[in-house]
């Protein structure tokens, strides 16, 4: 609450020194600690209504689509047919409502630490929560890396959304993370994590990027853009146990009206490729890798 001041909420961060997003409050609709973290959330003037975690914006209901589209399809339409589908956090309920809307899906599975973050967005945030009573939905509230040492070569996509890496996040952003979620999926299967933005965290990027390509035969960076997250970009870190899996060009394509029946805002086929697109500056920090 020391971050709204003169009705602004101002996310200050050590992750990106020396900028703010700053949001104009209208109303505080919730604020609480949970046995995890602070969790705040509040309606804003322009942008609907807002959830913040230790102090760092995780949605908005104007633009959350953009992130929870691509961190969700560019996976899913990569592979050829994912049926079975494990999402680490996103307890706001926006990848789950996503992954939802491939008619291959025959199970989710979400594990979620932070039971008040699930409770808080079923109440101020119904429609990126909007998929939590779908029937294919097994939600575990615990610990995503012990569901995961219990359950190898069960996965074809796993997508984890997660904070930025700082705190107890940070352990998400490293090598042993991945080699978990390599175990935990079933042969040609995928993952998808929140990868920070190319702004900001270029070597942590490189770093990732490094390693994963020592662990899968195919690792990509690719991007979306969106507004309310520092310098307005994220990206995601995508892995495939399949050799022949080419990120840039997805394994199952769609039309503009499939993509309207599906209700996508941000995502099409051309997105897709064009997400694995990086400028110069990028290219060349991660070329050699």
């Amino acid at each position: 609450m020391d971050l709204i001041r003169n009705g602004w909420f101002s996310e200050i961060n050590n992750l990106w020194p020396g900028q703010a997003m700053s949001i104009e409050v209208e109303e505080v609709l919730h604020h609480e600690r949970s046995d995890y973290q602070d969790v705040l959330v509040f309606k804003s003037k322009t942008y609907g209504n807002v959830l913040v975690l230790d102090g760092v914006i995780q949605l908005t209901e104007r633009d959350e689509f953009s992130y929870q589209e691509m961190i969700t399809h560019l996976p899913m339409f990569s592979h050829p047919n994912p049926q079975k589908v494990l999402i680490i956090g996103g307890g706001d309920g926006g990848v789950v409502r996503e992954v939802l809307k491939h008619a291959t899906v025959e199970q989710v599975v979400q594990c979620e630490i932070d039971k008040m973050v699930i409770d808080v967005s079923k109440k101020y945030l119904p429609s990126t929560a909007s998929c939590y009573s779908n029937p294919k939905l097994y939600q575990h509230v615990g610990d995503g890396f012990a569901f995961m040492r219990e359950h190898k070569n069960e996965f074809d996509v796993i997508i984890t959304d997660s904070s930025d890496p700082d705190g107890p996040a940070e352990s998400l952003f490293e090598q042993p993370y991945y080699e978990l979620m390599k175990a935990a999926l079933r042969p040609n299967g995928i993952i998808s994590t929140q990868g920070e933005c190319m702004w900001l965290h270029l070597l942590l990027i490189k770093k990732m990027l490094q390693f994963n390509r020592g662990l899968f035969p195919t690792a990509e960076y690719g991007f979306t853009t969106i507004p309310t997250y520092p310098s307005g970009q994220i990206g995601f870190m995508l892995c495939s146990c399949n050799p022949e899996t080419k990120f840039s060009e997805p394994a199952r394509t769609i039309t503009d009206a499939e993509a309207d029946a599906m209700d996508l805002k941000y995502y099409s086929s051309a997105v897709h490729r064009a997400a694995f697109v990086l400028p110069r500056f990028v290219q060349k920090e991660l070329s050699g890798l």
